[in-house]
């Protein structure tokens, strides 16, 4: 059954509201793609959609995004807008955290393999038409089998987390590693006449020192353990290389998907197979807080503008361990040499910017959060999934309709008239009893704004072509006016109707919060840890704690909530390395000065 909606046939801005609105196009992480459903646990009946390993190119004006178990990849001529393509051929096991580079003539896709398989081109995406670039590859020299221990100067089983890259003298390179206890490795190689050959032997690359950089620790914020207190080897994965600057950055993700720590680091060097040294501004991208949390296992790349962004798999983890989505934040490579992605305000609007823009942070919208912990009723309930849980900014915490059906509803009180910028509503998988794609996952639902809970107009809705929007993001065409958001159901593909957060971002219209006071910081005497304290801010929402290698130049941010308290445990610094550290407040109608960067000492 399709739902009726209360309006017309889609948003129609009046003139006047066509000049108020602000042309530049928005999106917020996660990123609003059909994400698929999953089918490794189809026996045991666990269903979820997830989305991880993101590898975007740039190919003629194009961009073009590749994923782990997608059965296909996505297209954009925007980073906001992604459609789906099919392929005309696909592994049969499909794909898992891809090497994907372009030669300027085509784009080559390399799945994870432990044995010789197949990799794959095409020269017009769009269509999907894909070719064999090889149709076996050969073994690596010096392989060995599963299960068995490499001996000195040999390899275990692989390419797994492959990355390929081409340099400008021609010469392809491929780097490859996921494990906690082997190296990353790297080597020349060559294409010709449909077939890879290799050039020499694998080197080892970089290996993770966890007893010398903190975020390289497992674990919830670098704890070290499961949850269950056994101590744990960090992992290393997801190679990705990219040059700037005429330096080699060899990228990768640690300490493991599971939590919210996981990062991206680099090692840096003048050639392409090292020797590299470590980056001391490590990480590199780095989200442990908020809602969207985790940023490692990505790729790099750099838009038609010129703008350099990098992907990542934040975590969500319910119904199964690897329950992911993907995110994407701007980067920056300094003049001197220093790899910086900007997650500060990490998962609220970002604007994808449509010429060269210098400092990454000017791209948040400053549309702040205006539904945190506001009140939320639903027109229906199953058991303890309550309506609150779509306010508390938790990816594993959601409300659960008591039916699946067109008409359900579920309400926001944000409390007072605000000016509404975006929405994002976010959907959860709970017993969704789907394994794979069919014509009836879809998403389609209404949004309506209201000043007094009892007129509504319409604010957003799903339009054609229909798809599967897990996580929905609406810029709204003009500033709206409203205190309560209404979410009217229309359908989803699983068997339950789950919302995990229904996020509204605008302005409150007051004045940005006051400034955080008495900023301390110490560093433990693990150094590798530091504990930050500050003075409240009365009516503040949450809290920034940004700190970096250099007082001008605090790159790295974890955000937190103010029910959260003023204090700060930092986990992930490295040992030898000198850090200042700031503060800063928001509320819901802007962000405070930024404190004075002080030494953690």
């Amino acid at each position: 059954m399709r739902i009726l909606f209360p309006f017309g046939a889609g948003l129609l801005a009046t003139a006047a509201a066509a000049q108020a609105q602000d042309a530049r196009r928005t999106y917020a992480n996660p990123i609003d793609i059909d994400y698929r459903y999953n089918f490794e646990q189809v026996n045991e009946g666990i269903s979820y959609r997830t989305g991880a390993d993101p590898a975007i190119v740039t190919f003629k004006g194009g961009y073009y995004l590749f994923q782990t178990l997608a059965d296909g990849y996505w297209s954009s001529r925007d980073l906001v807008h992604w459609t789906f393509v099919t392929p005309s051929r696909w592994p049969m096991r499909s794909i898992v955290a891809p090497a994907v580079w372009t030669d300027g003539e085509r784009i080559i896709i390399q799945p994870s393999m432990m044995e010789p398989n197949a990799i794959l081109s095409t020269s017009d995406p769009d269509s999907g038409k894909l070719d064999f670039f090889v149709r076996r590859m050969p073994a690596i020299p010096g392989q060995q089998g599963p299960g068995v221990e490499p001996k000195e100067g040999e390899v275990p089983p692989g390419p797994w987390d492959p990355a390929l890259f081409k340099d400008e003298d021609g010469k392809w390179y491929m780097y490859w590693g996921s494990s906690n206890v082997f190296p990353l490795y790297g080597m020349e190689i060559a294409f010709g006449d449909g077939k890879l050959a290799y050039k020499g032997r694998a080197r080892p690359m970089l290996a993770l020192q966890p007893e010398r950089h903190g975020w390289e620790r497992f674990g919830q914020d670098h704890s070290g353990t499961l949850p269950d207190g056994t101590p744990i080897a960090p992992f290393m994965e997801g190679a990705w290389m990219t040059k700037a600057g005429g330096r080699y950055y060899l990228q990768y993700g640690a300490p493991g998907t599971e939590y919210n720590a996981y990062a991206n680091g680099t090692y840096v060097s003048d050639k392409p197979l090292g020797p590299f040294e470590y980056a001391p501004w490590n990480p590199v991208a780095y989200k442990p807080g908020g809602f969207v949390q985790g940023a490692g296992h990505g790729s790099t790349f750099q838009d038609v503008n010129g703008n350099w962004w990098n992907t990542g798999t934040p975590w969500i983890g319910y119904n199964w361990t690897f329950e992911r989505r993907i995110g994407m934040w701007p980067a920056k490579f300094w003049a001197d040499g220093q790899m910086s992605v900007s997650t500060r305000f990490g998962d609220f609007p970002h604007y994808a910017p449509g010429a060269k823009v210098e400092d990454p942070e000017r791209l948040f919208t400053g549309w702040m959060l205006l539904s945190y912990r506001k009140a939320a009723v639903a027109s229906s309930t199953a058991g303890e999934f309550a309506a609150a849980r779509a306010t508390d900014e938790n990816p594993r915490t959601f409300w659960v309709a008591g039916a699946n059906k067109p008409g359900e509803t579920l309400t926001v009180d944000l409390g007072a008239a605000k000016t509404l910028r975006a929405v994002q509503v976010n959907f959860a998988d709970y017993k969704s009893g789907r394994f794979g794609d069919a014509p009836d996952i879809y998403t389609e639902f209404a949004l309506q704004s209201s000043l007094d809970g009892r007129n509504w107009r319409p604010l957003a809705r799903t339009e054609a072509p229909r798809r599967d929007r897990p996580n929905a993001y609406f810029q709204l065409p003009a500033p709206v006016e409203a205190r309560y958001v209404r979410y009217v159901h229309g359908h989803v593909g699983g068997a339950n109707l789950a919302i995990s957060d229904l996020r509204v971002f605008g302005s409150a219209g007051g004045k940005a919060p006051a400034m955080p006071g008495r900023v301390t910081a110490k560093r433990d005497g693990d150094a590798r840890n530091a504990h930050v304290t500050w003075r409240p801010v009365k009516g503040a929402v949450g809290y920034n704690v940004l700190w970096g290698v250099r007082p001008d130049r605090l790159t790295l941010a974890y955000q937190r909530w103010a029910d959260q308290g003023t204090a700060l445990d930092i986990r992930a610094l490295n040992i030898g390395v000198d850090y200042w550290v700031a503060v800063e407040a928001f509320d819901e109608s802007g962000v405070s000065k930024r404190t004075r960067a002080v030494p953690i000492r």
